[in-house]
């Protein structure tokens, strides 16, 4: 399995798939092939379709210059969802071709190579693995990690956690409505400055949580920067959570890094089994995948053992299982904005209950992430981040735009 660093990737969203992916393709195209006059890129599967609304044009096209980006809706035989082909021109001969792969979370894979991202981090691949592991070590979840990952981790996580509170406290502070077409107005600050009458500490823990969560996924939907956590499209609900944790109940920073890399690893555990790719899975393996890292983070923050840790990632993605990736015109906002609050609060909800009844359950985390897994691939396409079904195609008719 590879470093957790892989999970978290800081860059332009609105779709770590549909511009970070791309982005770094185009960035690494371009070095092989700097004598080119002129490059051609010609999307196909999810990227064809979404690739509009989630700004894969201008993504390539900033990382690659004099690009004509292509879009072929026809071809079906791919071997991954977001598959590219990027072509290198010199006095109109192609010089150079090859197809790439934006596999989810921002990585990327070009055809027959292997990637920098391959290298082997940890002998494991389960989480049963690791569990066992840190039973005969007598160690946590968290310095099972620090034992693997290189020295350079926890600067890393720092740097992760200072982009993440960044994109909360600007999503906190800006107005205005999103691009895109929509309308759709940006809700962070109201959220977070509406307080109710006489609001409890819950309904006030709740809506401060969701307004970090709507703050981050509104930067994301305005081509801000973020981090992948463990895609864009969720990039809201693992910061929201853990900036609650620190800026309004205390916790210090070093042990919201601590959190950070048991989420990682829940992530990287759901990567390496499953996907995080909404194109290949579904919403479940991005928002599902962001609620299980979440809440492994928040068990991992209050203490709770591993086996508590393991049934709240195992509650936050059982109960995400089979949600459908239907972006409303393609773009990151209608419901994925909304769906990363309901996300963070879900997670909350399944630590609570992990603290409780980690002692009666049934379902092991690698048996969620592999049930993902095949839910996923048996989804039909069309609720496959194409905006082919669901309220991609209701919202047209919706009474309400009348």
């Amino acid at each position: 399995m590879r470093s957790i660093k892989t999970v978290y990737k800081i860059g332009h969203g609105p779709s770590s798939s549909h511009t970070v992916g791309p982005y770094r393709a185009a960035k690494i195209f371009g070095k092989r092939y700097p004598d080119a006059d002129r490059y051609q890129v010609t999307l196909y599967g999810s990227l064809a379709f979404t690739g509009e609304g989630h700004g894969t044009e201008k993504a390539i096209c900033s990382g690659l210059r004099d690009t004509t980006v292509l879009v072929d809706q026809t071809l079906t035989d791919l071997p991954h969802p977001n598959t590219m082909l990027f072509q290198a021109l010199k006095d109109g001969e192609v010089i150079g071709s090859t197809r790439i792969f934006s596999i989810g979370g921002g990585s990327i894979r070009f055809e027959n190579e292997s990637s920098s991202e391959d290298h082997e981090t940890y002998p494991q691949r389960h989480f049963s693995e690791i569990v066992s592991m840190c039973r005969s070590r007598g160690i946590s979840l968290a310095h099972f990690i620090y034992r693997h990952e290189e020295p350079s981790i926890r600067d890393f996580l720092a740097t992760v956690w200072t982009a993440m509170q960044e994109s909360v406290s600007r999503g906190l502070k800006a107005e205005g409505i999103l691009p895109g077409g929509l309308g759709v107005a940006r809700k962070a600050k109201t959220l977070y400055q509406k307080r109710c009458y006489n609001e409890s500490a819950d309904v006030t823990m709740n809506r401060v949580i969701a307004a970090y969560a709507y703050a981050v996924s509104e930067e994301n939907a305005d081509e801000h920067i973020v981090v992948t956590a463990p895609t864009c499209g969720s990039c809201g609900v693992l910061p929201s959570v853990l900036y609650y944790m620190q800026h309004d109940r205390g916790f210090p920073e070093e042990e919201i890094l601590d959190a950070l890399a048991v989420a990682g690893m829940i992530g990287n555990i759901i990567r390496t089994n499953a996907s995080i790719s909404g194109a290949e899975c579904g919403c479940q393996a991005e928002i599902g995948s962001a609620c299980s890292m979440a809440a492994a983070a928040l068990a991992s923050l209050y203490g709770l053992n591993i086996d508590q840790i393991e049934y709240a990632a195992e509650i936050a993605m059982e109960h995400n299982l089979g949600l459908t990736c239907d972006p409303v015109s393609g773009l990151v906002q209608i419901p994925c904005i909304e769906r990363n609050a309901v996300a963070a609060m879900r997670a909350i909800s399944s630590v609570n209950l992990s603290r409780f009844l980690f002692e009666t359950r049934k379902i092991s985390f690698d048996d969620v992430v592999a049930t993902m897994y095949q839910t996923g691939r048996d989804l039909n396409e069309k609720y496959r981040e194409t905006s082919h079904g669901g309220l991609a195609t209701i919202y047209k008719n919706s009474p309400m735009d009348a």
